[in-house]
């Protein structure tokens, strides 16, 4: 009991980042209708800028408090990153809004491999590794609970609750709704809806490089591959949750993060991401919104 108990709190450790990741992916599908697969290559970039924010901090200020020096980390990664996103979304994705469907999904694979390819060239193909930050441990009995698993599994826990009520109680979440409802009727009644998407987009590369920098902190390690298969898994699980609901997102977040640690920890492991897309064809033969999906309704 105590080791499924652990590979519980393993799971759910992985799945909160992974729902911090589905959470971009499912604002900007909310609101454009568009799957920016580029999405989790600015994870990967947020954990390499909150590397190289701890290797300079670190280097001048050795003493620095460690609370201290995550949330620079968090803080400097969430602003380059949303400096990316926002230049993306206007130079590659706004120019294609009006085009057919597929012209902005093949931007976005290219945009992926644009990203994937800077920071190969421009930090090397090599595993960056870090010294552990967070070593702090707590057993209770047979179970182990690191305090980086707290971190991130609480930073979860408030910025899902931060960014609920960003969409749901805030004049921006009204515009946002009301640019996913119809953009045109949205500017029309009087909703600056390039600058609402723009917004959006910069939420969820901020999202992003906090699960970047948790994901780090977490591994202990970097490399440029680092966006593909979460970005995958993150993409999964907006799917699986319900693409445009938070909470949905979050939710399979989890679930996939459950299935992968206990599939691991039981079965082996060469198998677990089979396990995890035999899920989701299995919610969406049942279910072909998601779990917290809404039906789409058909404007006429």
């Amino acid at each position: 009991m105590e080791y499924f108990v652990q590979q519980l709190i393993n799971g759910l450790t992985l799945g909160s980042i992974y729902g911090l990741i589905a959470i971009g992916y499912t604002m900007v599908y909310g609101i454009i209708g568009m799957i920016n697969f580029a999405h989790g290559d600015i994870f990967m970039l947020g954990g390499f800028a909150a590397l190289i924010v701890f290797l300079i901090v670190t280097s001048f200020f050795a003493g620095i408090p460690v609370a201290l020096l995550i949330l620079v980390m968090m803080v400097v990664a969430m602003l380059t990153t949303a400096l990316w996103n926002w230049a993306i979304e206007r130079v590659a994705y706004r120019p294609l809004r009006g085009s057919f469907r597929l012209a902005p999904l093949i931007t976005a694979i290219g945009m992926s491999i644009v990203l994937s390819n800077f920071i190969q060239v421009t930090q090397g193909p090599r595993n960056k590794p870090i010294p552990p930050m967070v070593s702090e441990v707590y057993h209770f009995g047979a179970i182990t609970i690191s305090l980086k698993q707290l971190i991130i599994v609480v930073v979860t826990a408030v910025l899902l609750t931060v960014f609920w009520y960003i969409v749901n109680k805030t004049p921006l979440g009204r515009a946002q709704r009301a640019t996913e409802q119809d953009r045109k009727m949205a500017a029309l009644l009087g909703v600056d809806v390039d600058r609402t998407i723009s917004i959006t987009f910069v939420m969820g590369a901020a999202l992003a490089a906090v699960a970047g920098t948790m994901y780090m902190m977490y591994y202990g390690v970097a490399s440029f591959t680092d966006g593909f298969i979460p970005g995958v898994k993150a993409f999964t699980a907006a799917v699986l949750g319900g693409i445009g609901s938070l909470p949905g997102a979050v939710l399979g977040g989890l679930l996939i993060g459950l299935i992968e640690s206990l599939w691991s920890a039981y079965f082996t492991i060469a198998y677990k991401d089979v396990a995890t897309f035999g899920l989701l064809a299995f919610v969406l033969i049942f279910k072909p919104t998601g779990i917290l999906g809404r039906p789409e309704v058909e404007k006429v």
